[in-house]
């Protein structure tokens, strides 16, 4: 309450009243009900004094400075409605109203009641229905435990804003100070800048480690609000915004959003544009909401010999056990400094204490956890593809099968070849374990690429490139972008499916299209070459690719038509042993003229087939399966194929 706006003298009982009220808010025991009390201005500091914080931050008047705390006073202390009874000279004031603002207090100004005022947009009054000047007014709830300084949160964003009451974990970032200078410079800025800080790349662990040492250094508290939990309603959302724009001048917050589920970048960007709050948002590289207007920081990713002192530092004595397993560990899974302790800790807890012993279950366990914790970043990005199926199911030539277990030395030696013997600092170029498996459709390209990542106890996932290729220039790049960029954290086997959708001859320049076409393939090329897993393209013409594509893979697998040795085996594996199906006869059913895959599809047919019947399965359960499968696929079936079935 300021000493100099009152209508009347400061002897009057208004004067005392709410001059007592005044007091309250201050929080000054010694103070408390003196109706003589020393002048605010010298006895508290604005930083001290909530009335002098609520003014400055929403830049209100003197007069509406006093209707703020008249509706206060109304609302704690029942003085204040004895007092303007009797400076009203009427029985009672059950409500504080602006006419009665007008008539206490001096220099009353009508702008006091625009919905545009200070009061009005940020909700500091709520006003009743009624008569403009004789509408009841109340103080809003948060504005008061603001001034009363009872810790609070506004009603509205109880459900959506979480507070970050952690400390920033430095060692799992290398933060650059020169980003966080900018970041805190700009939030220091005289007015709230409207357009948010961008933290783009790293882990969301590593974007909110980085947001958590803005809000250190630049005093601020910390929190976090998913854009998902917003109202779908424009009223609703709006009302949350200024709720949030007043939340963060009150409490000197910032908040962190994130983009992980949000598919509509537009809707984002224009919440964000209503709202006056330091904001952040964290995002993936290549993500939707990367082109939003801010003040973009790139969060670093941490190295592999950051990655390998973290593992040895947080498993302690247990790292002595698998000392040169811990590189391999550190290379393939690129985790931040949380996770790498989160999974430590479990590793501490659950591991068996034998000694060295138990070497190679400590590095099952610790590769599980690395590998159950890095999928994440790709499960919303790819299918995961899982087999059964075993090297024996899996009918190539000796030539192919020999390819593939090259792949697997290759994978399970990387480190020793790349890092140990210092071909990564000869060679910059080249060093990603490419692959494309050329064939055609049924030849067993997938189970290939699945019995990989088994040997090699990796994920393998599946990419459907006709979800990937966009028709809109640069989209195909920050689609394959986001992939890889998820894909390096979790060492997993990357299979483009039907690459030859992507993958034609180099086409000549003629327009703009065929150009970026080519920059799109280029691109790939360039990211599967510096990937540091696996990237396998599968294709049905390997003739439609170019060669000059072709020479920058590492291998290449050609899976042929199986000829009616390689299918009598395939066969005969088609089958499990429980299945009755001695009474088949593999040399007849071999001079079928198809694929594994239609075999493995005819098997399971026969098998239906037959237990409907309550039979063992036969040859004419097959055929049947055969003219099914035909039918399906617009194939004739031909005497030689079948010639002694009956």
């Amino acid at each position: 309450m300021t000493t100099s706006t009152m209508a009347q003298g400061t002897a009057s009982p208004l004067w005392k009243a709410l001059q007592g009220v005044y007091w309250r808010l201050k929080r000054d025991e010694e103070q408390t009900l003196r109706a003589d009390g020393p002048d605010t201005e010298t006895t508290s500091t604005v930083e001290s004094n909530p009335i002098e914080r609520l003014r400055n931050i929403f830049s209100l008047s003197d007069f509406e400075v006093d209707v703020v705390l008249l509706c206060a006073g109304f609302a704690i202390d029942t003085r204040i409605r004895s007092a303007c009874a009797e400076f009203c000279h009427v029985p009672a004031v059950e409500y504080p109203t602006f006419r009665l603002a007008f008539d206490l207090f001096v220099d009353p100004h009508w702008s006091a009641l625009s919905p545009m005022g200070p009061l009005t947009r940020w909700n500091l009054l709520k006003r009743s229905e009624g008569f403009l000047l004789d509408a009841p007014l109340h103080i809003d709830p948060r504005i008061l435990y603001f001034l009363l300084d009872v810790p609070s949160l506004d009603e509205d964003l109880d459900l959506v804003l979480r507070s970050l009451n952690e400390a920033p974990n430095s060692s799992g970032v290398e933060l650059a100070t020169q980003s966080i200078f900018r970041a805190v410079t700009y939030w220091q800025r005289e007015e709230t800048p409207r357009d948010p800080i961008l933290l783009v790349g790293g882990s969301r662990a590593q974007r909110k480690d980085l947001f958590l040492n803005l809000c250190l250094e630049s005093g601020k508290r910390a929190y976090f609000l998913d854009p998902a939990d917003l109202p779908s309603d424009a009223p609703g959302r709006e009302r949350i915004a200024r709720a949030l724009s007043r939340e963060t001048a009150l409490q000197l917050a910032a908040v962190l959003l994130t983009t992980t589920s949000i598919s509509q970048a537009d809707a984002l960007e224009s919440w964000v544009e209503r709202v006056e709050a330091p904001l952040a948002i964290e995002m993936d590289t290549g993500s939707p909401t990367e082109r939003m207007r801010g003040l973009r920081i790139e969060v670093p990713q941490t190295n592999l010999s950051d990655r390998h002192a973290r593992w040895l530092s947080d498993l302690g004595p247990l790292a002595e056990t698998i000392p040169n397993d811990l590189h391999p560990i550190a290379e393939t899974f690129q985790l931040d400094g949380q996770e790498i302790g989160r999974i430590a800790e479990e590793v501490r807890q659950f591991a068996p204490s034998h000694g060295n012993q138990d070497k190679e279950a400590l590095k099952s366990l610790l590769w599980t956890l690395c590998r159950n914790t890095a999928r994440r970043s790709m499960e919303e990005l790819a299918t995961r593809v899982e087999t059964n199926a075993s090297w024996d199911d899996l009918i190539l030539p000796d030539g192919q099968m020999e390819v593939l277990r090259q792949i697997v030395n290759h994978a399970k030696h990387t480190d020793q070849v790349h890092r140990v013997w210092g071909f990564n600092e000869r060679y910059s170029q080249g060093m990603g374990l490419s692959a494309l498996f050329a064939g055609p459709s049924g030849t067993g390209k997938t189970m290939a690429a699945s019995l990989l990542a088994r040997e090699l106890n990796r994920d393998l996932y599946q990419i459907d490139l006709a979800t990937v290729v966009s028709k809109y220039i640069g989209e195909t790049e920050k689609h394959l972008r986001r992939i890889f960029d998820a894909a390096e954290r979790s060492g997993a086997i990357l299979l483009f499916d039907e690459a030859d959708a992507l993958f034609g001859k180099r086409s000549q320049v003629r327009d703009s299209h065929d150009r970026y076409a080519n920059l799109e393939i280029s691109y790939l090329l360039q990211r599967m070459e510096t990937y540091s897993g696996i990237a396998i393209l599968t294709t049905n013409m390997q003739n439609a690719i170019d060669a000059a594509f072709q020479r920058r893979l590492r291998f290449i697998v050609r899976f042929p038509f199986p000829d009616a040795e390689s299918r009598e085996l395939i066969w005969r594996r088609a089958y499990p042993q429980l299945a009755p199906s001695s009474s088949l006869n593999f040399a007849k059913l071999a001079q079928l003229n198809v694929t594994g895959g239609v075999i493995r599809n005819l098997a399971m047919l026969s098998a239906f087939a037959a237990a409907k019947d309550e039979k063992e399965i036969g040859m004419h359960h097959v055929m049947a399966a055969v003219r099914t499968e035909y039918s399906k696929l617009d194939k004739p079936l031909t005497a030689a194929e079948t010639r002694g079935w009956e």
